[in-house]
């Protein structure tokens, strides 16, 4: 997962003339064999290591903002003055060093110790998680930074312990990625961080009178506060042949391993159902491999919705380029035992099939318990529950965005990753807004796209290069506002986009 970090720069123990720092410009240097930046903001300097701790990003080329760094590739954000994780996908603090100013250079010498946190306004006896996707870890692992030091018990549907989701539909898919860079956290990380970890452990039943959960082994596990992460499930559609063998979805690690496994046993045709996100990543990923892929879907364009005509064209152009052939405005009407059968009658010859047709919040907990449900579990914007002691997050939630108080249900990794973060602040007492602008990226073989706020519809289009050049931005506008933001080769324009919304939520 993450890359070594080349040791550019001047060795900053050694110092810097004062002169060699400019506001807001990250300085590359290293110190005793590691990456680390130099920042000045105002008066004060902050060092911190280079490398971002989610894929090993280049700190140095990403953008500063005040006292935040953010990294480039998949916009995690960190404290300069202490480290901390602000913002996803990051997981783990940089390392701080000692700064010191003397003779008209800066000198970055030891490492600091880490502050230990205060203790959180609010200290429930126990926490309870149900769902270890990238909410409920990133609030298990937000509640011991927050100074929570009570019973955290994390129940984990899944037999294997919390992974990279994002990883299964593209470079783990295409065979660029070994299994070892898939856990967000090795089995010592819980033990740590005294997080009781239960893997294979099913919540089934919800009683919010009597605090606690029932799982389907029959175990009750009580609690005094509760975060429902219980993310979605993929949708299957009611066709004839879709509970059939070779027919998979892609959601876990389980998923992604039955379509290794036929592969492996000789599966060389696919026929890909859906071009969505995952479905075209999903069919980039199986090129790789040099497997047949037939995409089916019935739009005209490929994700039209979500870019316009331009860059869905030019999407379909990239995924052609690969080998993928596309029978759009054509929907399946069943899948045999060695090929799917179009609406038209036509056949297409396949040995697996791939269902990425959109998934569905898993509501069935909530819904048994008599919480508020409409297109998902409805929160407030501290993420709270239409019941005392319970929050919500990740692709399950349902919340009110900053314009105009709209709902919404996203389902990008990197939010769900700071909804856990921020549910689990407001049950230890922080009471505060969720604010965060969305983010995913989507890699399509060599190109990457970032996209950066939410437009479900637009009425003008600000667009920035060509596409095809690899140098392309284009910006999504309702009544003069920018919604939304997507960019090809364009970091830090993504950045600056999602710090300038940011902002403008902030200030409203």
């Amino acid at each position: 997962m993450n890359e070594t970090q080349h040791l550019d720069g001047p060795d900053l123990g050694r110092g810097v003339a004062q002169d060699q720092l400019t506001e807001g410009q990250p300085l590359l240097g290293h110190i005793d064999g590691e990456a680390v930046i130099l920042v000045r903001h105002g008066t004060r300097v902050d060092a911190v290591s280079a490398t971002c701790t989610h894929y090993g990003g280049p700190l140095a080329e990403g953008v500063v903002d005040g006292e935040r760094v953010y990294c480039p590739w998949h916009h995690a954000c960190f404290s300069l003055r202490d480290g901390r994780v602000l913002g996803a996908p990051g997981l783990n603090p940089l390392r701080c060093y000692t700064v010191e100013e003397r003779g008209g250079r800066v000198f970055a010498t030891v490492p600091r110790t880490p502050p230990r946190p205060a203790l959180p306004p609010r200290n429930p006896t126990s926490v309870l998680i149900v769902g270890a996707g990238a909410a409920g870890e990133a609030a298990a692992t937000e509640l011991r930074r927050a100074g929570y030091a009570g019973s955290i018990t994390l129940l984990a549907a899944e037999p294997d312990t919390p992974v990279d989701r994002p990883n299964l539909s593209k470079d783990y898919l295409a065979g660029k990625a070994p299994s070892e860079w898939l856990p967000l956290r090795g089995a010592e990380y819980w033990q740590e961080q005294n997080i009781r970890l239960l893997p294979g452990a099913r919540a089934t039943a919800l009683d919010t009178a009597a605090h606690r959960v029932m799982c389907s082994d029959g175990r009750w596990f009580e609690y005094a506060a509760l975060l429902l992460a219980t993310g979605a499930q993929p949708i299957r559609l009611l066709i004839p042949g879709a509970d059939a063998a070779h027919v998979h979805v892609l959601r876990s690690l389980a998923d992604t391993q039955a379509i290794l496994t036929a592969i492996e046993r000789g599966a060389r045709r696919v026929v890909v159902i859906g071009a969505s996100f995952i479905g075209l990543e999903v069919a980039a990923a199986l090129r790789a491999r040099a497997i047949e892929v037939h995409v089916v879907a019935p739009e005209t364009r490929p994700l039209q919705r979500v870019f316009g005509a331009r860059l869905a064209d030019h999407l379909r152009g990239v995924h052609e380029a690969l080998g993928t052939v596309f029978h759009l405005g054509r929907k399946p009407a069943a899948i045999h035992a060695h090929a799917v059968e179009l609406d038209d009658g036509a056949l297409l010859p396949a040995d697996l099939v791939v269902m990425g047709v959109g998934v569905r919040p898993d509501v069935a907990l909530a819904e048994q318990a008599g919480l508020r449900i409409d297109n998902g579990i409805v929160v407030d914007r501290y993420l709270a529950t239409s019941v005392a002691d319970v929050w919500a997050a990740g692709d399950v939630a349902n919340w009110p965005d900053a314009h105009g108080g709209q709902r919404q249900r996203i389902e990008h990794w990197a939010l769900a990753q700071a909804q856990g973060k921020a549910a689990a602040r407001n049950l230890l007492g922080f009471a505060e807004p969720f604010l965060e602008v969305p983010f995913f990226w989507s890699q399509h073989g060599d190109l990457t796209l970032s996209y950066v706020g939410h437009a479900t519809h637009w009425d003008a289009l600000e667009e920035e290069g060509d596409p095809a050049s690899g140098n392309y931005l284009c910006r999504y506008l309702l009544d003069g506002s920018v919604r939304a933001v997507v960019s090809i080769g364009r970091d830090r324009d993504s950045l600056r986009a999602q710090i300038a919304m940011r902002d403008a939520v902030s200030a409203s």
